[in-house]
């Protein structure tokens, strides 16, 4: 079996030249507490995630951003989760939490991800939800604005919340697909099937945050563990095979 596959223009994404890029890109998205952040951290997350958006059980104030971020100390990539936010807000967020990555989940065009990739200086990764092969015809213009790709369950037209849902996407939507830039999969995935999701699909790195959850907003130091150990025992078998 062939390594898992780093699509696109080459891997890692700009930003992120301090992971080891040699195994697949862990994110334990809408962390909220020392003790959960503490848990991703020592079970080796790559990237952790802390969300700007008030709607969401996991929503954090800059107050706490600042907090939480200041125990991470390098030992992983900070990424900032907004939704359709504004240049104000943007901009509270990034003082607090001095993001290594911005990850726009909302509407945002391709325009307003150049736009914000040059205000910050900051890489830019871009949420697109996927229900279809159709979704992906958006893909081309995001490609060529935002550092990184995350692709994600598209959520239904009623959600109150734009990730976060434990929905997963058909995965086969992903086989083959060059999306241009380095991508990463998400939505529905938890410790039973991660490995399933990277092997369907090829990604170089996975996200998650309900399915490693006790109730909503509640991360499961348990769950974050068993999830990082299943990418990790995968990407172990891919090695040595």
């Amino acid at each position: 079996m062939q390594p898992l596959a780093r699509s696109g223009r080459g891997w890692p994404p700009r930003g992120t030249e301090a992971l080891d890029h040699n195994k697949t890109i862990v994110k334990i998205c809408g962390l909220s507490s020392a003790a959960t952040l503490e848990a991703a951290l020592e079970s080796g997350a790559d990237m952790v995630g802390f969300v700007f958006f008030e709607p969401s059980p996991r929503n954090l104030s800059p107050g706490e951003a600042r907090a939480l971020g200041a125990e991470v100390r390098g030992r992983a990539q900070k990424v900032a989760l907004t939704v359709d936010a504004d240049d104000a807000k943007l901009d509270a967020i990034v003082d607090a939490l001095a993001p290594d990555i911005l990850q726009l989940h909302g509407k945002e065009s391709p325009e307003r991800v150049l736009a914000l990739r040059s205000r910050f200086g900051t890489p830019v990764m871009k949420a697109i939800g996927l229900a279809s092969r159709g979704d992906l015809a958006k893909v081309k213009a995001y490609a060529e604005a935002a550092d990184t790709l995350l692709f994600d369950a598209k959520p239904a037209p009623e959600a109150v919340l734009p990730g976060g849902n434990g929905q997963a996407f058909d995965w086969s939507i992903l086989k083959g697909f060059a999306a241009g830039r380095p991508w990463i999969v998400s939505g529905g995935l938890d410790p039973s099937n991660v490995a399933e999701a990277l092997t369907a699909t090829g990604a170089g790195g996975v996200d998650v945050s309900s399915g490693v959850e006790s109730a909503p907003g509640a991360k499961d130091p348990a769950r974050i563990a068993a999830f990082i150990a299943a990418v990790r025992a995968l990407s172990r078998r891919v090695g040595s095979s």
